[in-house]
This record gives structure tokens, sequence and C-alpha cells, in this order.
């Protein structure tokens, strides 16, 4: 027992001293890759010791496997090993060596090694291997630590024997694809995986591996003599690599456990052991760079790089794998079809025509090919510092990036090649500055560059019929549009200025119009791009912090707006958009409110003057009619309808209406609380109605209800009738599944009417847990307190991190200084709220009550 105790003091001392040069302070990455190889060889020591002492009989090996049989050992991975047996030896029939091999496990945990062990025969492995690609990529990087040479090199033998290349190929790029969808298929996520994200470490291991198994070399030296890779394109996966070693590393000893993610709780952390620094309190605001910033800059040019260098090799090995039967096809006298891949015709064209760097992704989509060829992708990648001032304002190069544009098909997919290769970025040089730029929003989950694309895809879909499914509404306003290549720059300019300080939608609209009178684009078309992208976050702001009801409202944002096409250009950029920053953000509540203000609007922009009476005349009048399709009493509604002023029949639609109508005509002044819940009509969640004698604090019981069960409200509509009842709706959410959305409707309806009927102080909020994407980028909660245009009524806005029950502890402060709240918009933004309320009260009179209900607020948000 002491000798195990002095060999895990003595093993822990070594690693501690190894890991002290990698701990941090230093930007370099130079020398992590040998202290990978003394730590796994420092653990090979320790095994050896400890196999010696087990006194395994000598047929037996002990093997390396996985990351440890590839010679390179992160602090907190697993020590990965193969107890390999021959034959001979069953191991069920031999109590003395299970005894034995138990022992020798439990003896490397005392130890301090963290062991992932299996024990197999030879034909075990090779049995497991047949059936498991993962085993067989395990074995694959087999390596002997000690024990039986021999029994080892039959094991080698036999298993190089047995592989497939070509099927173990085939194999590995599916599961790389299969990886690769789990993250968007994108390197670009806030938090990615060092490890196993696109551009990650296992990119570049899945290369080494199928290159192995096809025999075409062990390491990047083996692969560039062998011609599948240059030494310059070497010279950055080594370097890239290294930056991505390090990087990990340093999340294992941060985190002082496996931690492959780079999750907000570390980026600081890790930034700050590059010697990455937050400016002085003096720095200019404007210029400011977070060290998490700075950080994920370098990762994600690494790992851009990384998916740029495994696409090529992996096209490499392809090629050696299966040589195509079929000559290349010629396209022009630049590009050939090489199986459906764009292929340069030499490896110089770009150097001899720089032209042809634009036309490779205007002939990727006119000649409907698949990719592009490892040589075309290599020598993009040789070409990048041709792609100067010069080329850029070169009027052939402008030209055919207007066509690309402006193609039928392939525009998403063309971008995003011209992204993934840099040609993007060093054409349009404002984009460069986004790429990989994050964004501490709380509610985009994509670096600037990729959300931009995100839209781009979104916007291009709705002119694409296979998609007319998701958005019929947006589909079917752009099949009458005339020029889509429109939208299609605005979303490349629409957020082009994030990061530099100042309205990033006024500075923006300046790039655009920049970029139109470059591009020799007409009057009529630049003006509207410039209009879509100053104006891109208007109707979003308008749908769902307004009152949509309110003429004046409409008749303003019409006024804004200006005309019918540049509404419809808003709205479909608009819907674009929101779906473009988290698939979290994006709900059918939204998209409704969006499609009312498109409609309200375009109305008013026909010539239509908002009368409310005529508005309310329509609803009611189409009301009736859903209502006697329901069997509806001759004049049923009038009991209701009677209590019932104008704001009440503009705030809700006609099947609001006539739902609300068929609930309460029976129950109209009789004293009793009703709730009614039905699954809501866009499909999503529930819509609540709650009617009942009106009381102080009933807005602020009814959202404590739903906070205690769990539910997320998206709306609410809140109305005090002439007989003094509240006839309020909400529209909320749960995590439940849809199919249990009839069993919650019953359980709202019984216990909500409980709820209410409760008297007493308010409880107190629960604390709600805040998320840890909120707790590494909180944002101050501000709150805002004025009147409505006609003095009438006041308009609160708020905004804060979001965490659970935060809805309930402003309507709380609210309800403790009497203020009725009108209408409510909850606008929840991925981890950040941004409500607004219509709210009346007699305390709103006075400076001093205003200045202690914000005070309050300010309070409950923090």
């Amino acid at each position: 027992m002491s000798d195990f105790k002095a060999l895990r003091e003595e093993f822990r001392a070594k690693k501690a001293a190894l890991l002290q040069s990698l701990a941090g302070g230093s930007r370099s990455a130079r020398g992590v890759g040998s202290t990978l190889g003394k730590l796994a060889k420092l653990a090979d020591a320790t095994l050896k010791t400890l196999w010696l002492h087990a006194a395994f009989p000598p047929s037996l090996a002990l093997a390396a496997v996985g990351g440890y049989g590839r010679g390179e050992l992160f602090p907190n991975s697993d020590v990965d090993v193969l107890v390999l047996l021959p034959d001979a030896i069953v191991l069920e029939h031999d109590a003395d060596l299970k005894t034995r091999l138990e022992g020798f496990i439990g003896s490397c945990w005392d130890t301090g090694l963290e062991i992932g062990s299996s024990v197999r025969s030879v034909t075990d492995c090779l049995n497991e291997a047949r059936q498991d690609v993962t085993v067989q990529t395990s074995l694959l990087e087999s390596r002997l630590i000690t024990g039986n040479t021999a029994v080892y090199d039959q094991f080698r033998q036999q298993f190089v024997a047995a592989i497939d290349p070509h099927a173990f190929f085939v194999a590995k790029t599916l599961e790389l694809h299969q990886r690769h969808n789990k993250f968007d298929n994108t390197p670009y996520s806030l938090e990615p995986n060092c490890k196993e994200s696109p551009g990650g470490l296992r990119d570049l291991q899945v290369i080494l591996w199928v290159a192995k198994a096809a025999g075409f070399g062990n390491n990047w030296n083996e692969l560039a003599k062998n011609g599948l890779a240059t030494a310059f394109e070497v010279q950055q996966i080594k370097r890239n690599e290294a930056l991505l070693w390090l990087i990990r590393t340093r999340l294992h000893l941060i985190a002082k456990r496996r931690e492959d993610r780079l999750i907000f709780d570390m980026q600081n952390a890790v930034a700050q052991a590059f010697g990455f620094e937050a400016p002085p309190a003096s720095a200019d605001k404007r210029a400011w760079v977070r060290p998490s910033e700075a950080l994920m800059k370098r990762y994600y040019w690494a790992a851009k790089a990384v998916t740029q260098l495994n696409q090529i090799l992996l096209l490499n090995i392809e090629e050696r794998l299966s040589p195509s039967t079929h000559a290349p096809r010629p396209i022009n006298a630049r590009f050939s079809d090489k199986a459906g891949m764009v292929e340069v015709v030499s490896d110089d064209l770009y150097q001899r025509e720089p032209h042809a760097i634009l036309e490779t992704f205007l002939v990727f989509q006119t000649a409907g090919m698949n990719g592009l060829s490892a040589r075309t992708l290599r020598a993009l990648y040789n070409a990048r510092d041709l792609m100067n001032g010069q080329f850029r304002n070169d009027p052939v190069n402008r030209a055919t990036f207007m066509q690309i544009l402006q193609q039928r098909s392939g525009i998403t997919h063309a971008m995003r090649l011209m992204n993934q290769t840099s040609v993007l970025g060093r054409y349009l040089w404002a984009f460069r500055k986004i790429v990989g730029q994050m964004q501490h929003d709380l509610f985009h989950v994509y670096t600037v560059d990729q959300h931009v694309l995100m839209v781009l895809r979104n916007v291009r879909r709705f002119f694409i019929v296979e998609h007319a499914h998701e958005y019929p509404f947006c589909s079917q306003l752009a099949s009458g549009w005339d020029k889509p290549w429109v939208l299609y720059v605005a979303a490349l300019f629409h957020d082009i200025a994030k990061g530099r300080g100042g309205d990033h939608s006024q500075l923006g609209e300046i790039e655009a119009r920049r970029f139109c009178k470059q591009h020799n684009v007409n009057r009529e078309s630049t003006d509207l791009i410039a209009f879509i992208v100053r104006e891109h976050l208007t109707m979003s702001r308008v749908a769902q912090k307004t009152d949509l009801s309110d003429p004046d409202v409409i008749a303003a944002f019409a006024k804004r707006v200006g005309n019918e096409r540049h509404l419809t250009a808003l709205y479909l950029f608009t819907v674009a958009d929101i779906r473009g920053t988290s698939p979290k953000v994006w709900n059918a509540w939204k998209g409704k409110l969006l499609e009312d203000l498109y409609r309200l609007t375009l109305r008013v922009l026909g010539g239509h003057t908002a009368d409310p009476h005529v508005e309310v005349e329509i609803r009611k009048r189409e009301a009736l009619i859903q209502l006697a399709l329901h069997a509806q009493p001759f004049e049923g509604h009038k009991a209701l309808w009677d209590t019932m002023d104008v704001g009440y029949f503009m705030r809700h639609d006609a099947s609001d209406i006539a739902w609300h109508t068929r609930q309460l005509s029976r129950h109209v002044n009789s004293g009793k609380s009703i709730v009614r819940a039905r699954l809501s009509p866009l499909g999503e969640g529930l819509q609540v109605l709650v009617y009942t004698p009106d009381q102080a604090d009933l807005f602020a019981r009814i959202c404590g209800y739903f906070e205690q069960r769990g539910f997320s409200i998206l709306d609410a509509r809140v109305h005090t009738a002439n007989n003094r009842y509240a006839l309020d709706t909400f529209q909320v959410t749960a995590q439940a599944m849809p199919e249990l959305y009839h069993e919650l409707a019953s359980m709202v309806e019984a216990e909500l009417v409980r709820a209410i009927m409760q008297t007493g102080p308010l409880p107190a909020p629960g604390k709600g847990r805040v998320s840890r994407r909120v707790k590494s980028f909180p944002i101050a909660p501000r709150v805002s307190l004025q009147p409505d245009e006609k003095g009438q009524r006041w308009l609160l806005n708020i905004s804060a991190s979001d965490r659970v029950g935060l809805l309930y502890s402003v309507a709380r402060v609210l309800a403790r200084h009497k203020v009725n709240v009108q209408l409510a918009k909850i606008n929840t933004l991925g981890e950040r709220i941004d409500d607004t309320f219509l709210i009346d009260g007699p305390e709103l009179q006075e400076n001093k009550a205003q200045i202690a209900i914000e005070t309050e607020l300010l309070e409950a948000l923090a």
C-alpha cells in the first residue's frame, strides 16, 4: 500500500510539473504537443510499474488505445487501455486472472490514473472491430505499452489485414457529417466544443484515421510526403492543431475536469490564461473588446482553417481510394466537372486569371454542381492574397458578384461556400470584420457572419416552392416579388456594422449604399435596400411593443414605411431576421403579431382610413357568423357584448370574440369566476380566458399561478367590462409535449379559479434560477415609464435578463401600487426579456409615486 501511495505522489508531482508550463499567461501554442506527449509517457511509466506489480502471466499484453494510443494525453482525459489476451486464455475460466485484473484496474485509479479499460482476446478484438467502427477506430491507434510483444504483433497484423480502407473511409465521413449536424454544420456557435464541433480537433483526427487505415501515412509529414497535403497545408494544420490543443488543455485545467466546451462560464478564464486582458475603465467603449471575444475570434479563425483543410485532405484521400472512372467533363475554358465537383483546369488558374476566383461560384450555381473539388479548394486557399483592393474594385469581379446574387438557384450554398473559403470576406471587406464576431445580447446563438447567412437562407426559402409549407403567407408574398436579389443584398448588409459602436442600422445603410453605387444598382433598388437595412428592427419593435389596436400606431408605421413594396420587403425580411437569431426566439405568436401589423398597415396604405367604429362592426359581423356555426341562441351574444366598449372589440380578433361569447354568455353578472383554456388557434401553447369580478391584484395572482406551474406567458390582453368584470386573455406555453395540452387545459381551468379566489397578501416570488449564459453576460435591467401620445394611459417598458417568475415579480409591484394592466406584450429574446405594458392608475399622476414604482421594479428585475 505504501508503494502505491509513493507512486501516486510521484505521478501527481510529475504531472503538475508538466502542466505548469501550459497553465497560462502565454498565447504561444509552441511546445503544447510535446507536453501532451510527455503526459502520455508519464502514464506509460506508471502503468508499467503497476503491471509489473500485478505479476500477470507473461502471455498478456497491455496496449494504449484511442487518443492515449496516439501518444497524446490531455490533463483530465481518460487513459484508455486494452488488456490483450491470447486466444488460448478464457477469462471466465480463470478466477485468479480475473482477480489480478480487478486489482490492477483498482491500483490504476488509486494511483491517480483515470483509467478506461477493456479486456479482450485477439479474436474478440477482431470481431468487435468488424461490428463497430468506433472500436475499430480506437484499435487503429493502439500501441504496445508493456507485456508480450508477440501477442500484440499477432493482433496488429490480423487487424491491419482485416481493415477495408474504403468502407472505413465511408463510415468515418458519414460519422463526421452526423456529428457536424449536431452542431448545425457550423464552427461558429457561441459555445463551441473544441473537440467535436466542426473545425475542432476531431476533424483533424478523422483525416489521420482514414489515412492510417489506407496506409497513406501516420502523421502530417507522412501525408505531405505521400502527396496528400502540401508543405504549406501541413504548416497551417500544425499551427491550428496546436492552438486547439492549448485551448482544450486550459479548459481542462480551469474546469478541473474533462471539459471540451468553450461555455460562457469558461471563456473569460481561458482568455485570461492566454493573456487577453480587459481594457482599463478609461478606454473608448466603442473600441472595447472583451477578453472572451479576442479569444473566440482566434478560435473561430482556427476552426475555419481546420474546416477548409479537412475538406481538402478528405477529398484527396477519397480520390486515392476510389479514383473516378470518368474523365473530367469540360464546363468552359477554366473549369471542368469532376464527379459533380467544380475542378479548376490548372493549379495556377487563379494566379493567371484572378477573375476566375468569383467565377468559380457562378459556375457552381449555373452548372448545378455538388461542391468544389480538392484541387479547387486548395487553389482557392492559396489564392487568398490575390483578393486585394484592386481585385475588389475590378468591374468584372463586381459584375460577377451581382450575377451570383441574381441567379435563380444556389445562392445560399454559393454564399456559404464563399464564406468557408474566405472569399466572401476578402471580396466584401466590411463582411470580413464580422467573421467570427460574437454577439453578447443573450438571444443570438450564432456569430454575426453566421447569423447574416442564416437570414439570407431564410429569405431565400420564401422563394423556393419546396419550402412554401413553412411560412405560407411569406411564400405567397414572395411569389409576386420581382427582384429577390434586393432582399439578399439587404441580408448581407443588415448587421455588417455590428461591433463598430453607434447605430449599426445607420452605419449598415451607409455600407449598403456604397455597395450599390460600386455595383451599378439603380436608384429605386438602392433606396429599397437602404430602407430595409436602416429599418430592419422597426417592424418587430412595433409589432411586439405597441398596441396594434390603436389606429394612430398603425398610421404612424404606415407613414414610416411609405408604400406597399417597402412594407412587403420589410415584412419578409423581419420574419427571416427573427428566425435567424436562434431556434428559441421565433414562435407562432410573434408570427401572428407581424402578420396582423402587415395586414393593418396594408389597408392604410391602400387608402383605408382607420375608423374604430367601422372596424368594430366588421369584427362583430364576422364573430356572429362563427357563432351561428356553433348554434348560438338568437341574440345570445347581447348579454356579454352590451358590457363591452370599443377597446375590447378592437383588441380581439373575431374568432376570439366568438370564443369568449360562447363560453361566457350564460355567466354574465353571475358573480362566479370562469376560466376556460384551449389549444391556441396558432397551434402553439394554450389560450386561457379568465372572466371574474375585478380585483386589484388579479393580474398578479394569475401571473403567480402561471409561474408556479412553469408556464411562460407570451401575451396578455386585459379588459375591464362596464359591469366591473375582468375579461383577460393569455397566450401561454409550457415545456410539456403537445399531446399533453388537453390535460393541461383541464388542469388550468380547475386550478386557476382557486388561485384567483385566494385572499390575503400575494405570496413572495420564487427564486428563479439564472442560466449560465445570463451569469456570464448579465445585462443591466432598465425601466422606462412614460405617458402615451394621448396622455390617457402609460407605457411601461422593462428590459432585463430572463428568469423564471420575473413577470410575477413585476406584476406584484404594480398590484402594490394599484396600477391596472390593460395590455401586456411579453417579448422573450432567448435569455433576455423586453416587455411592454399599457397601464393606468391614480398613482401614475404623481412624480413621487412614479419614482417609487420605477425603483421597486428595478429591484424586482435585479
